[in-house]
């Protein structure tokens, strides 16, 4: 199942926390155009490299289905970056 929202939460130095919910299909849809471009320029990168392309894809696509669930906590000094992706 593919991400459906990503939800970021930034801890101030002044102790106050910032929340910020992305629906991830919206910015898919936005950025759709960048995407295959970035589709066309990894097939001729599988083919400069010689890996199969339809192996590569699906290596991606079970990368993004593996995220749902994904937690990144990052701490420094009295800020604080919260990201879950749903």
């Amino acid at each position: 199942m593919m991400p459906q929202l990503v939800t970021a939460r930034v801890k101030r130095p002044d102790g106050r926390p910032i929340r910020i919910w992305v629906p991830v299909l919206p910015v898919v849809l936005v950025f759709s155009p960048v995407l295959v471009l970035a589709v066309l320029v990894a097939a001729v990168a599988c083919l400069v490299y010689r890996v199969s392309a339809m192996r590569a894809l699906g290596t991606g696509w079970r990368i993004v289905s593996a995220l749902p669930g994904t937690r990144v906590d990052v701490e420094q000094g009295r800020t604080a970056v919260l990201v879950t992706i749903r």
